[in-house]
């Protein structure tokens, strides 16, 4: 299988693409581990910033559903393959978080399921006018993974992170903004130019002093209680994706007539 996240580097600045488009970038563990080689290498690099982007018109999907419901029939091999899937999803946060130069989220469309914590994880993020933020957990059946309890609570408050998950709220790219989720958006076909800016800003700056207040913002203790909160999710999601009522939910999200740009 070719590699479904690429790393470049190109003059001290690190980019690194989700590179799944015919499948919205939706989350399988050949992706995530891919993910996590790009950052150490980056990490190894010691480069100024770290630019997030994907290719196609999803940023992602969040978990292949498809993944999930073909191993119905077989409740080890599902709770194995969910346990996969997020375990290796929370490891990608994790190093996203500990990751010592800045990280800045070019965001091209969809944010679905638990690719929403590869944002909460960014530092800056740009998303264009047509990019949404959506949880679907409630809809699905499933338990929010991604950091929808674990981070995203901390930014926009309590009631209005489970407001959002209640009733699969979407939130464009305005209203990210608005709640502190986006630092700015722009037009689709600018994007690449605004975060090309964005990043030279940033690279004249302080490589010392941008690692400090990153090394500091996301300290040891913070992380620490990010990864138990992380785990609780992790736990939560297995203890759900077994149930018929939840394979019942994938069978109509995945039936013909389900409407696309959704994940888990």
């Amino acid at each position: 299988m070719p590699d479904l996240a690429r790393l470049s580097i190109d003059a001290d600045i690190a980019t690194l693409t989700l590179d799944r488009p015919g499948r919205g970038n939706a989350l399988v563990p050949e992706l995530l581990d891919s993910m996590r080689d790009c950052l150490a290498r980056a990490a190894r690099a010691d480069v100024h910033a770290l630019v997030l982007n994907a290719k196609g018109r999803a940023f992602s999907a969040g978990g292949d559903v498809a993944g999930f419901a073909e191993r119905g029939a077989d409740t080890d091999a599902l709770l194995a393959y969910s346990a996969d899937i997020v375990g290796g999803l929370n490891r990608t946060i994790l190093n996203l978080l500990v990751f010592p130069a800045p990280v800045v989220a070019a965001v091209n469309g969809a944010v679905t399921g638990g690719s929403a914590g590869f944002l909460l994880a960014s530092d800056i993020v740009v998303m264009s006018e047509r990019a949404f933020l959506q949880p679907y957990y409630s809809d699905m059946g499933f338990a929010p993974d991604g950091g929808w309890t674990a981070l995203l609570p901390e930014r926009i408050g309590a009631a209005k992170a489970l407001e959002v998950q209640y009733l699969n709220t979407r939130l464009d790219a305005r209203t990210c903004r608005e709640l502190g989720l986006a630092s700015r958006i722009c037009a689709s076909e600018d994007l690449e130019t605004e975060v090309a800016a964005l990043v030279q800003v940033i690279a004249a700056k302080d490589r010392e002093s941008l690692k400090a207040s990153r090394a500091n913002t996301w300290s040891p203790l913070r992380r620490g209680r990010v990864a138990a909160a992380l785990e609780r999710e992790r736990a939560a999601f297995l203890r759900l994706i077994a149930r018929p009522e939840t394979a019942a939910r994938m069978s109509a999200f995945l039936a013909p007539a389900a409407s696309v740009g959704k994940g888990g």
